[in-house]
């Protein structure tokens, strides 16, 4: 059975209260332990878990629970939170990193900002995103104020151990990530380059976009405001996806538990 942990701060040291909360060593959080929010039942939420993960509508899940459609978003919008936080903490081997847009309107070709480097993301209203898969297949993705250097290295460096080998295209805000203590391994889009046939490529962190860019699409559009809702919610169905629906179902209870 898994410990439990502090919801703040996630310390597995707790003290037993005589009311049945636990109190935490470390930050001293009071909570009762296994409790589901939302008065959902634990077997309610598992049917709307179940048809959560078939990527029902809120509409359809309502009808088919016969809950309040109100509640139903609620309980989809508490999901989403609590996927956000199941990514690893760190990644270390051989990473891959890359930068994408979402939504709005292209202004310009695609080829004008990906080949000239000073350029990357003018004259388009989509929202930047950045992310790192491991090899492993597990991906992490933030949205992003911008795609310059000083907001995708520091992003790096609390994300991939120091020792690894970064992957990357040749924008200019990879330019310095050596100096990190990182191994840097680019290559060249602009030259259809996508491998230099030593493993040194990011293959995976673009299959992932194309995946994420699908889900987002069969949406028929989001509000830029709930995007980071939708982006942990894929990022997590793509960490997840060999697991069965059953192991799926048990994760996402105790994340509510936990929460």
């Amino acid at each position: 059975m898994t410990k439990i942990a502090c919801p703040k701060c996630n310390a597995k040291k707790l003290y037993k209260m005589g009311d049945g909360k636990r109190r935490c060593s470390r930050c001293h959080y009071e909570f009762v332990p296994h409790k589901l929010p939302l008065t959902f039942s634990r077997n309610e939420w598992k049917d709307i878990i179940h048809l959560f993960l078939m990527e029902q509508s809120s509409n359809s899940i309502a009808e088919q629970t016969g809950f309040d459609k109100q509640r139903v978003l609620r309980a989809l919008t508490k999901i989403r939170l609590v996927m956000i936080t199941d990514v690893p903490d760190i990644f270390s081997g051989t990473v891959e990193v890359d930068e994408t847009y979402i939504g709005g309107q292209w202004k310009n070709k695609r080829k004008t900002i990906r080949n000239q480097g000073t350029k990357r993301g003018r004259g388009t209203k989509k929202q930047p995103v950045f992310g790192i898969l491991c090899r492993n297949g597990t991906v992490w993705a933030e949205v992003v104020d911008d795609v310059e250097a000083g907001t995708l290295q520091p992003l790096i460096s609390q994300k991939v151990s120091t020792g690894s080998t970064v992957c990357s295209d040749t924008w200019k805000a990879y330019t310095g990530i050596a100096a990190r203590g990182y191994v840097h391994r680019p290559v060249n889009h602009g030259e259809r380059q996508y491998s230099d046939g030593k493993g040194n490529h990011i293959n995976g962190l673009e299959g992932f976009w194309g995946y994420l860019k699908r889900k987002l699409s069969s949406k028929g559009g989001i509000r830029r405001s709930k995007l980071p809702l939708y982006l942990g919610e894929y990022v997590w169905r793509y960490n997840h996806r060999s697991d069965s629906e059953r192991i799926k179902i048990r994760r996402i209870i105790h994340l509510l538990e936990n929460s």
